[in-house]
């Protein structure tokens, strides 16, 4: 649980961090918060802006044919004269007549603009200091915004404010319908993100080209909403334009330059369009040429035309696709970056490893940048990528560094103890979930097994010391890899015995069958060693096994310089009595009777051979063989042994003798010489028929 703990605790840690810098917006994090939001245009592809917003372009093909720009005001003049006979409800001049050509032309000009009565003329503010006609400048006070509804607390107003404006001639602008300032403001990586929908100027406030171009086209005078921290709304009528307190808002693009319906200048000059082909049409006309410089690069294009940016603001707001960043949208933000951390804490705090983690962190990124996508493509929503992303990917990289530094490392020392003497699927455990060892000492059911050579001191003598090794080593590496293969935890070598346990350190579902397993394949493979043995002339070994179940104390035992992980207890020691008892009976897997109870009947087949209280324990042990083969003996071996505890000595014992000869069978062998001790030397009153071992 503590582990857990840690990794929610990244999380929490990583929520903060990313609140901070989603409060302060570092311009580097701000950068590229920007970009991935400009993959979401590109991913959800051009769509179709309303039609009713169409662009009437300077371009390469006007400049051919009508010839180099600016052209003669009188041309100008035709060209809005014509937009007008075209059915144009606004036309808005991304463009600024701010020095005489000459009067006549000037005149020209001024007489189609004030004969067309829908033309919004532009004009453009600057920082530098320069003269103003003093008429054009009363002109242009009749566009600042007149309804403003200032709250109580208001002292200054956060909209850019700038010391000059470059304004149209006080000739062209006396017979403009309205002004509207085309200025621009690129993001810190020079893209244009956001389109300047006021501005301040002498104390007053200034709306764009766009807004003014909507105020005519709806007939809806402009209102304002003034909170104290900043621009809270701006009306034209029911349509509220979603403006940040800094007089600004998100263009959704639909798609790079070109998108809007567009018709060359010379086409419209040249009167080649249908009568009523700009029927009530909101009409923007500026300069798509490259050559002019009129460029604003986009998330979607990096040449666009800056008249497009007017025509996308009004396309907006006829279409209703204002990308949004109100309280909801920012409510949503906050909730992404203080949950998304946690939850992946959450997530880190339950799966193994680290390619796991990974996993539960991509599928968490990708399915935030799924909502994400879907929350701004449908739901029109701006809502920021980065800060939750950053959240997600702080979470992910500290809890990670903590699980290989901590956890992992400790599961790797693990492993690297364990693997020489633990099942590989058990070391995987190990490694995953280091946490569940109690190595310090824990008591626990085990199933014990000992094994050891039979004669295995008459064998040695014959070989050398480098043949005794090499031949222990041929025995025993076989022998290891069974108990592994079944689960099971190689305790020790002492000599010639092996000693393993079933369900430490981690659990081992049905323990006892493991190590019951464990013992008959033990006996195969000696029996393949043995052939083997003797095409080499050597001597062959035999075995025997004894296998107890029972509680023991299991953990890290030794002295402060060198320590053992092992089992010690009574189970342990009557594992190792079993054993031992192999050579009484002549029999090869003795099992203690808890085993017998824990392993299914029909699995292996058991004989009782005795009962017998061996030496250091009062209550008798009850001792079952595993029978590996002549399970047909079973039926008589049970009928005589029947007879021997009804201490009917002499039919017994002509039974086991008949069993021993044709079996060759240890147990009945050693029946028929405690027949014959009893027939001799009968048993006293009460006999229950219990041996009790004289060793160990």
């Amino acid at each position: 649980m503590k582990k857990r703990l840690i990794f929610i605790l990244f999380g929490l840690i990583a929520a903060a961090v990313a609140f901070g810098a989603y409060r302060y917006a570092p311009p580097a994090l701000q950068q590229l918060d920007y970009r991935l939001k400009d993959a979401r245009f590109r991913v959800r592809g051009p769509i179709t802006p309303n039609k009713q917003v169409v662009v009437v372009a300077i371009d390469h093909k006007s400049i051919k044919e009508i010839g180099r720009w600016p052209w003669s005001r009188e041309v100008t003049a035709h060209l809005i004269e014509q937009l007008a006979q075209y059915g144009a409800k606004v036309t808005a001049l991304d463009i600024v007549f701010s020095e005489q050509q000459d009067r006549a032309r000037d005149a020209a000009l001024s007489a189609a603009v004030a004969t067309a009565g829908n033309v919004v003329l532009g004009y453009f503010f600057r920082d530098e200091e320069q003269p103003i006609e003093p008429i054009s400048l009363l002109q242009l006070e009749s566009a600042k915004v007149k309804l403003v509804r200032v709250a109580d607390g208001v002292t200054s107003i956060p909209l850019n404010e700038y010391r000059s404006v470059d304004t149209n001639l006080a000739l062209i602008g006396k017979g403009g319908r309205d002004f509207g300032f085309f200025n621009a403001r690129p993001d810190g990586d020079g893209l244009y993100r956001r389109s300047l929908l006021l501005l301040l100027y002498n104390g007053d406030i200034y709306p764009s080209l766009a807004m003014k171009a909507l105020q005519h086209y709806l007939s809806q005078e402009i209102m304002l909403d003034i909170q104290p921290w900043g621009v809270d709304a701006i009306q034209l009528g029911e349509l509220r334009v979603p403006s940040r307190e800094d007089g600004t808002m998100a263009l959704n693009y639909y798609g790079p330059s070109g998108s809007f319906q567009t018709i060359s200048a010379s086409d419209v000059i040249k009167k080649r369009l249908p009568p009523d082909a700009l029927k009530g049409a909101i009409v923007f006309v500026g300069a798509t040429e490259i050559g002019i410089f009129d460029i604003r690069p986009t998330p979607f294009d990096a040449t666009q035309p800056g008249v497009e940016l007017h025509a996308t603001v009004a396309a907006n707001a006829l279409d209703g696709r204002f990308l949004r960043h109100d309280g909801s949208t920012q409510t949503l933000e906050l909730i992404s970056l203080l949950a998304l951390p946690l939850l992946l804490g959450v997530g880190l705090a339950f799966v193994p490893g680290t390619l796991a983690g990974l996993l539960v962190f991509g599928g968490m990124a990708l399915l935030f940048w799924i909502v994400n996508y879907l929350s701004f493509a449908q739901g029109l929503r701006d809502m920021t990528l980065l800060y939750p992303l950053l959240g997600l990917g702080l979470t992910y990289l500290g809890s990670e560094a903590w699980r290989n530094l901590v956890v992992e490392r400790k599961g790797r020392q693990l492993k690297k103890a364990f693997s020489n003497y633990v099942s590989p699927d058990l070391v995987k455990q190990i490694e995953k979930n280091p946490d569940k060892l109690v190595l310090g000492g824990e008591q626990r059911e085990l199933s014990i097994l000992f094994s050891d050579i039979r004669g295995f001191t008459t064998v040695s003598e014959d070989l050398t010391p480098p043949e005794l090794v090499a031949l222990l080593n041929e025995y025993l590496s076989p022998m290891t890899r069974i108990v592994l293969e079944e689960r099971g935890t190689l305790d020790k070598f002492i000599g010639d015995a092996v000693m393993a346990i079933f369900n430490a350190p981690l659990d081992v579902p049905q323990h006892a069958l493991h190590a019951c397993r464990a013992a008959v394949r033990m006996l195969e493979e000696l029996q393949r060693l043995n052939e083997g043995f003797v095409s080499r002339g050597m001597h062959t070994l035999d075995i025997g096994i004894g296998i107890n179940t029972g509680p023991a104390v299991v953990g890290n035992m030794g002295a402060d310089i060198r320590f053992d992980y092992t089992a010690i207890g009574d189970s342990v020691n009557l594992a190792s009595r079993l054993e031992g008892l192999n050579k009484l009976y002549g029999s090869h897997i003795l099992v203690s009777e808890d085993t017998r109870q824990q392993v299914p009947s029909d699995v292996f087949t058991f004989r009782e051979v005795d009962r017998v209280r061996v030496k250091g324990k009062h209550k008798p042990v009850v001792l079952f063989e595993l029978m590996v083969t002549k399970h047909e003996l079973l039926p008589r071996f049970e009928q005589a042994l029947e007879q021997y505890r009804a201490q009917a000595f002499e039919a017994a014992q002509r039974a086991f003798d008949e069993l021993a000869q044709q079996y060759d069978d240890g147990p009945s062998r050693l029946y028929s010489s405690r027949c014959s001790e009893y027939l001799q030397t009968p048993p006293p009153d009460g006999w229950d028929g219990i041996y009790t071992a004289k060793s160990k």
